[in-house]
């Protein structure tokens, strides 16, 4: 096991909101890891137990018909991972926690060069998050265990189950992009 580069690696929460309840994402069929929830209760615990930085992202859609469209309920973070008042909440209305947020300048300016991510949907905002954070050199570990996604049609039409989707994601960001990494593993990383 190694450590962070960073003695303040910080954790990065992606969308954990309502929203992802909704009906429509399960058109296809299940989701994948059902813990995933636990897992992010379980980093969410060793950070604060620690007192280490913790980072909300919050999607808030610009789409009329959204369940993540600010004044819906989906809007809401899920009760179990809601942030709490000392710590931050990024605003994102993208697939990605960098574009038109100053999430950046935020990580840059508390010195957090390590950042262990998790959250919601792990081939959507997760991966263009961490592929992002990867390319603008932030020490980037991915929690697999504590992301999930959805099984929905490839682009011949193919259904894909989400368990596939998930492992494609992991397998396009692991190595040029971040570290892909359990929950047990970052937090023993602390």
């Amino acid at each position: 096991m190694t450590s962070y580069a960073c003695a303040t690696p910080a954790l990065v929460l992606i969308d954990v909101q309502n929203a992802i309840d909704h009906p429509k994402w399960k058109q296809h069929g299940p989701r994948n890891h059902p813990d995933a929830e636990r897992e992010m209760v379980r980093l969410l615990a060793a950070w604060r137990q620690r007192r280490l930085p913790v980072y909300h992202v919050r999607h808030d859609s610009t789409f009329p018909d959204s369940p993540y469209r600010p004044g819906q309920p989906g809007n809401d973070f899920k009760p179990e991972a809601a942030p709490l008042p000392e710590e931050p909440v990024i605003v994102k209305r993208t697939n990605c926690a960098f574009i038109g947020t100053d999430f950046e300048r935020r990580l840059r300016a508390a010195g957090h060069t390590s950042l262990v991510i998790a959250g919601v949907i792990t081939n959507n905002s997760v991966e263009t998050t961490v592929r992002v954070a990867g390319n603008m050199g932030f020490e980037t570990w991915l929690a697999e265990d504590a992301c999930f996604t959805f099984a929905m049609p490839d682009w011949t039409g193919r259904l894909r189950t989400a368990g596939e989707i998930h492992a494609l994601s992991l397998a396009n960001l692991h190595g040029e992009y971040c570290t892909v990494v359990t929950v047990g593993y970052a937090i023993g990383m602390l």
